[in-house]
This record gives structure tokens, sequence and C-alpha cells, in this order.
């Protein structure tokens, strides 16, 4: 079924207007999330060399449907949905004017550009507030101000090698050598962090009256991110022992192989694993063995346990298991390759995939915003723009002729 986009902003954020310097996938994934949530997003981008180049480049990644205009990629569609792009040349003085009228109506900027090629443009927090004193001015950095690393440029692969994720595998199967995780882990939750900054500040803004400016690293965010579980003995000082959480980077902790596929399988509590031990047929003698008594011995033996569900696992079908263990409240799920995604059945419940008809690009999916709000629910309300697609609605807004800008 193809959907149709809303009318108007539903989300908890409607009325909030946020200019948009973001691009790629850090900034632009957190201000689509706020875009979902209501705010009016006007993405900026820039005409580049005049070649096909110009606005965010995540435009021109992935490959799009016979016909379709350039530009429109797939990560850049579901990073994009429900803003509007406005394209000026900021090397213009006419640009950095009418700019400054839209800044004057807006609550929040968000911006990825490195701080020192915002001061080039004129747009350091100092310069934006003294158009906008109140404004929310949010700065997705690689790295905090106050470090020897401020100002050097930041991706997904870097902060990965930087904050330690790339050593979570070598913990895990012994390979010594660092590998990066085959997803933008360090953008998505750079992203989050820098959604979440966004309404904090607008909430000390609501009752202060006071905007502000914030940064948000990406290194600290993603090493603090990591560090929840993997930071462990040595959270005391001196260390009590291992950096890791021993559970997590246990080579065990895996999809377990079944007779026709695999299943996530955690039995957790003390009664949940006594029933699995049952169903799986291991009897008194596993049931009785002090290195699975309880929480803490079992903490200690995670390899072990594992391995006991791995060799359970193989002795009966997927669904099978989902039969016996379901029932029993044991945590247990099929294990989806990306390709089944699209049949799940949970997923198909709640309207995941949804589909859309671009006007240029042709039909699209997206997945739905997961959070619900029961009082102010997000929506989708606006196909990704093509480059510059609301410029010159947006002047009209704010009363400038196209030849102003």
């Amino acid at each position: 079924m193809t959907n149709t986009m809303g009318a108007k902003a539903t989300g908890p954020l409607a009325g909030i207007r946020i200019l948009d310097l973001t691009s790629v996938v850090n900034g632009a994934y957190g201000t689509q999330i706020l875009a979902d949530q209501g705010a009016d997003v006007i993405k900026l981008e820039d005409p580049g060399s005049g070649r096909g180049d110009g606005g965010d480049i995540m435009r021109w990644a992935g490959h799009l449907p016979e016909g379709a205009p350039r530009g429109m990629g797939p990560i850049f569609l579901n990073i994009n949905r429900n803003k509007r792009s406005i394209l000026l040349d900021m090397k213009k003085e006419s640009a950095r004017r009418a700019l400054a009228k839209i800044i004057r109506s807006c609550d929040v900027l968000a911006s990825s550009i490195r701080y020192e090629g915002m001061k080039r443009l004129g747009l350091a927090y100092e310069d934006v507030a003294a158009i906008k004193p109140d404004i929310v001015f949010v700065h997705a950095a690689g790295y905090g101000s106050d470090g020897p690393y401020a100002g050097e440029p930041a991706y997904d692969d870097l902060i990965q090698s930087a904050s330690g994720c790339a050593d979570l595998l070598p913990r895990t199967d012994g390979d010594p050598t660092p590998r990066i995780l085959p997803t933008l882990v360090a953008d998505k939750v750079s992203g989050l962090f820098l959604s979440q900054a966004v309404t904090a500040a607008l909430l000390h803004r609501a009752r202060t009256g006071e905007g502000q400016f914030v940064e948000v690293p990406m290194f600290e965010c993603v090493t603090s991110f990591l560090l929840v579980e993997h930071l462990y003995d040595h959270t005391f000082d001196p260390p009590t022992g291992q950096w890791g959480y021993q559970r997590v980077v246990n080579p065990n902790r895996k999809p377990f192989a079944t007779r026709d596929g695999y299943i996530g399988l955690l039995p957790y509590t003390d009664k949940q694993w006594d029933q699995f031990f049952d169903a799986a047929g291991f009897g008194d003698a596993v049931k009785n063995d002090p290195r699975f008594a309880d929480y803490a011995t079992r903490a200690r033996h995670t390899r072990e346990l594992y391995g006991l569900i791995e060799q359970a696992a193989a002795t009966k079908t997927t669904q099978e298991w989902l039969d016996i263990l379901k029932p029993l409240s044991i945590p247990v799920v099929k294990t989806n390759t990306l390709d089944d995604l699209d049949h799940d059945p949970h997923l198909a419940a709640v309207g995941f995939f949804q589909s859309f008809a671009h006007p240029d690009v042709g039909t699209y999916r997206l997945m739905k915003p997961p959070v619900k709000f029961s009082k102010s629910p997000s929506n989708l309300r606006r196909h990704p723009p093509k480059l510059g697609e609301q410029t010159a609605e947006i002047l009209a807004e704010f009363g400038i002729e196209a030849e102003e800008a």
C-alpha cells in the first residue's frame, strides 16, 4: 500500500523552526528525528562547483531507479524526510543577508560544519546570537573544543577507531586485528545525542528565556556510550579487574544455530535458567552445578553457559524452540537476516515500513518514526527534498525576492 504524506505537523515540536547546516549522517539523522517530531527543519545547502556536486554529499551515495533525478540517493532519503531544502551561495553577501532574516525566526541552529568554517561564514555562535539572542546553537563536533583534537576532521570510521569501538571484536574472538563495526554506529549515536541536546536546550529556554551554545562531540559521545558497560571493573580506582563486560565480549554470545536456522536466546532469571535446562534435557547435573547457581556465579561462567545453549539449540528447529520457550516467557526470537525484515510479522503489524510515491523518484520506502507519542504523534508530511527544492517557497515566507539572495 502506498501511503500519503500528512498535511501538517502533529508532533510535540510543531511550531519549532530549525536551521539545519548538518550533512552526511551524524547531524542529519539527529535533525530528522526533530523533524519527525514536528519541527520545521530548513536544510541549508550550497550549490557547490556547479557541476552537479552541490548540497549534502550523502545525496550522491547509492543506486537510483532509472529516470530518477540525481542527488536523491537511498541513505539521503532515509535521513532527510520532513525537511525543506534551501539553496544559498554563502560566498555572496546577498545570501548572507537573506540567511540573517531567516535566522531571526529560528529557534535552533544545528551545524556539523567544522567550527572554523562556521566562523569564516560569519556564523559562529556570537554572530548568530547577535541576530537572534535566544537561539539554541547546537554544534556537532568531532572532538570537544577544550581538548588537543579540537577542530580535527571526524568521520564514523575515525571515531570508531578512536573510541575503543574497533577493539570490541578482538576482545570477543581473539583476533587482535582492530575492526570497524559494519554500521555507522558513531554517526547515529552522535545524532541521537544531538536530538536530545536540542530538546533539553529548548526546555531550558522555555523556563529561562535563554538561548545557549551546545557542543555535541562525537568522540566523547561514542566513548561514553561504549563505556557504560565496557568500563566495567575499571570503574573503580584502583581497578578490580578487566576492561569489557565479560558477558558481552563472550565469543559464545551470538545467535545459536538450530536444525534449520538461528535463534536469539537468553534465559536471564534463576527460574528461566531452570526451565531452560529442563526443556533442553540437561537434567539435575547441570541444574545443580554450582557454576550456574545464581546470577553472580552465572556471570563468571557465561562462556560455559552459552556453550550449553549452543549445544541444545542444534537439537530442534527454530519453530520448535519458539513453541517450547515462548509459553515459559523465556526470552527467545528468530534470528532475521536483512532480507527477512521485509517479512517479519511484528514489523508488518506495526506498519514499520511505509511506501510513498515521490513525484520524481517514484515509489520508495521509509521506516516510520519508532517512538510513539499518545497526544502528539510524529508524522511523515514531506518527501525528502530535492536540492534547493523549497528555495523560492522559503524566501517568499520571509519577504525575500529570489534575486536578493
